[in-house]
């Protein structure tokens, strides 16, 4: 899920077109201003939109400080290629905002969607303009098809892959496996002999923290999503998200075991912190720091937790910290990859609007993005992207796996779904799992909360 965001609700109408300073509509005029520069090489789609000196396009987002810099760094190429200023706005209250704006009239010319269902919200309301052809040619060239579907709603697509996150790492200190001789397992049995390994030592392999405030219970969807998607794969993992399939279907109680087979076993975890009650009371963000203190030997969480370590905390290879990919359960779906990312969304069809949509669609503008972030703690999954533009180890392996012809991609689950349940009984249920109850109570009360 995107933490502490939840899905605004079915009801926004679209009562207006976007605002901005520049003139509505119209066909693209000029001469392109990038066209005699050697910086904007690769970029030659915006010539398609003309001269936008003048022109500004609005963006609204819930990227904030200190991370909201470099996004803005990464315009400055368009600026210089187009002539169009971008104007930038961030908000910690982005999905009621973008909700209360769209309804007013006031949606900002482009807004980045972290969740696939509520891009389907604003798509059935009328507000959201689908993207123009430029965009669609990048995704299908750099993206592909797994990424090209989340952006698209009954059939019609309206929004390109932006950042993403890979959610399939376990986190670990290399010196500590070092020590003690332990390998990086390849395969969830491998893991699960480690995982015995490491609880003889006198260890708790594992340590975890689904405490987030109105959104705790996130990071145990999270769990239970991986390992569905790598038992049984990407087709049922989609027919599960889209209620196809029951949420209490027989598939997804096994996965939840497996789960509980390290989460609920008191042997197992919860290193620094107690027993398997103190899971659900232990804050995401301070979940894996027992492994820095030899408390615990592991830690199930997306690849943005690299910015959760205490500063000054060496995350690398042969550092304080790293992670490895969560191995796959079988050898049958190839190597399964969780994520999340934001997806570009245009509430208005201006020259600009598009050329911007265009611009953030392309390998350079990904490249820029790296360049702009030297503090790391960023990726896409554009598979344009120069890993050597990275330079956080981490992000460097996000991409890595992104890249991975083998990778088979799957959204968040939770962030697809409707928010009473994604945002809702989802996280409640896993919670409550967590402390004692029944797996088929858990999904048969969150089958039961799904909307009619």
């Amino acid at each position: 899920m995107a933490v502490a965001a939840s899905l605004v609700t079915a009801g926004i109408v679209l009562a207006g077109c976007a605002s901005s300073d520049s003139d509505g509509g119209g066909e693209a005029s000029g001469t392109w201003p990038g066209a005699d520069k050697s910086e904007c090489s690769g970029l030659e789609q915006l010539a398609d939109f003309g001269d936008l000196s003048g022109k500004s396009v609005s963006i609204y987002t819930s990227i904030l400080p200190p991370e909201q810099q470099a996004q803005e760094d990464s315009y400055k190429l368009f600026t210089t290629c187009t002539g169009a200023a971008v104007k930038y706005e961030g908000s910690d209250q982005f999905e009621t905002q973008l909700s209360v704006r769209v309804k007013a009239g006031n949606a900002p010319d482009i807004a980045y969607i972290p969740q696939p269902g509520l891009l389907k919200t604003l798509v059935g309301s009328g507000a959201v303009v689908e993207a123009p052809s430029q965009v669609s040619d990048n995704v299908d060239k750099w993206f592909g098809e797994d990424w090209k579907s989340y952006g698209t709603v009954d059939g019609t697509f309206y929004a390109a892959p932006l950042g993403a996150s890979v959610k399939s790492f376990v986190w670990y200190s290399p010196k500590m496996f070092k020590d003690n001789g332990w390998d990086i397992p390849e395969t969830w049995d491998d893991m699960m002999k480690l995982t015995d390994q490491i609880a003889a030592t006198g260890i708790k392999p594992w340590c975890a923290g689904i405490e987030s405030g109105t959104a705790t219970g996130w990071p145990a969807t999270d769990w239970l999503e991986d390992v569905l998607l790598r038992d049984a794969g990407p087709d049922v993992y989609d027919q599960w998200v889209n209620h196809e399939i029951p949420f209490n279907d027989d598939v997804v109680a096994t996965a939840l075991d497996k789960v509980g087979a390290i989460l609920k076993d008191p042997k197992y975890v919860n290193g620094g912190f107690g027993d398997v009650d103190s899971i659900a009371t232990t804050a995401f963000q301070d979940a894996g720091t027992p492994i820095l203190k030899g408390d615990c030997g592991m830690m199930r969480m997306a690849s943005f937790y690299a910015a959760q370590w205490p500063e000054g905390t060496k995350v690398t290879e042969d550092g304080d910290v790293f992670a490895f990919y969560l191995p796959p359960t079988n050898d049958q779906f190839g190597k399964p990859v969780l994520g999340a990312g934001e997806f570009v969304a245009a509430f208005d069809d201006r020259p600009e609007v598009q050329a911007f949509q265009t611009y953030l669609s392309t390998d350079v503008w990904a490249n820029e993005k790296a360049k702009a972030t030297p503090g790391g703690g960023w990726v896409s999954a554009n598979t344009g992207l120069d890993s050597a533009n990275l330079s956080s180890p981490i992000d460097k392996l996000s991409a890595e796996i992104f890249q991975d012809p083998d990778a088979t991609f799957r959204f968040d689950g939770s962030d697809q779904m409707p928010s009473a349940v994604g945002a809702g009984t989802f996280w409640t249920e896993m919670t409550a799992w967590i402390t004692g109850e029944s797996t088929s109570d858990a999904l048969t009360n969150i089958e039961n909360s799904w909307p009619s």
